[in-house]
């Protein structure tokens, strides 16, 4: 039905919009590709309530540079009228709340949207934790709180790929006082694979040029680097190999050094590095 009311700009020229109909729910011809929810607006909605609870919440999160902008929809889902409606915010991390949401009253079934904002200062992992607190009209009972769920904030939305000479990594490795060394347990079985998707999690640029990874020798050794908005540098250093060179499905052993000037910024590129490979087995199983 939607097809028919397409605008005809979409439409073939001479072609049958009925017989076309016809064609797709009889699955005779291929059908348009569903949007992809992921990769718009929607996919930066977080669920913060139950449906169930007395107001239901949930959190658009824009990211502005240093910035992180919060456009909260909270809805009335009682049957009274909700006075001083305040969503209460705290940080853990390098996060800093700008300003506190005025508080805002909600008739029955009445829906309203606050905005916050929170400043970064490193690439740290932060959590933004909230809860909406409110009194019921006419009622003369306490205060009442629903908890909200935490919001984790990404630090990919700060790390951008980084170039720099090998003269210059191997002083910034020496430089470097901070560690992490991360175990590769990854269900991908090709060792440039794994690489390209090592650094399509991390946003880190791979620094060996292509000559010196081309090959099948069961043993691959790279550079990786990155820079944060907030100035910091990361390198890593990734030295992997096939348990069993001569099986093409024996899996991969080795191990990923990640070097920082600060601590934070390297322990959170190696969680990230682990949820990764975490959610990449889950996938495979």
């Amino acid at each position: 039905m939607f097809t028919q009311l397409s605008a005809r700009a979409d439409a073939s020229i001479g072609e049958n919009l009925f017989d076309l109909s016809l064609s797709q729910a009889l699955g005779t011809a291929p059908k348009t590709q569903k949007f992809d929810f992921s990769s718009s607006k929607l996919g930066k909605v977080i669920q913060l309530a139950g449906f169930s609870d007395p107001i239901y919440a949930e959190a658009y999160v824009s990211v502005n540079q240093y910035d992180i902008v919060l456009d909260v929809l909270i809805v009335n889902q009682t049957a009274d009228t909700l006075q001083n409606v305040s969503l209460e915010l705290s940080t853990v991390g390098d996060l800093k709340l700008v300003d506190k949401p005025t508080p805002i009253t909600l008739a029955p079934a009445d829906f309203a949207n606050i905005k916050a904002t929170v400043k970064v200062a490193s690439t740290e992992n932060g959590v933004i934790f909230s809860t909406i607190s409110y009194d019921v009209r006419g009622s003369t009972s306490d205060r009442n709180c629903v908890y909200l769920q935490d919001i984790k904030i990404d630090i990919m939305d700060y790390i951008v790929p980084g170039n720099v000479s090998d003269a210059e990594f191997r002083q910034m490795w020496f430089d470097f006082e901070w560690e992490n060394k991360v175990t590769v347990n990854t269900p991908i079985t090709d060792l440039r694979e794994f690489l390209q998707y090592l650094s399509s999690v991390t946003n880190m640029k791979i620094l060996t040029g292509d000559a010196a990874i081309e090959g099948d020798c069961g043993f691959l050794a790279a550079n990786l680097c990155a820079h944060s908005i907030f100035g910091e540098d990361a390198l890593a250093n990734v030295s992997i190999e096939k348990a069993s060179p001569l099986d093409e499905g024996s899996p991969i052993v080795g191990h990923i050094r990640i070097r920082a000037k600060s601590q934070g910024m390297a322990l959170t590129l190696g969680d990230k590095i682990n949820i990764a490979q975490r959610e990449r087995r889950a996938v495979a199983v």
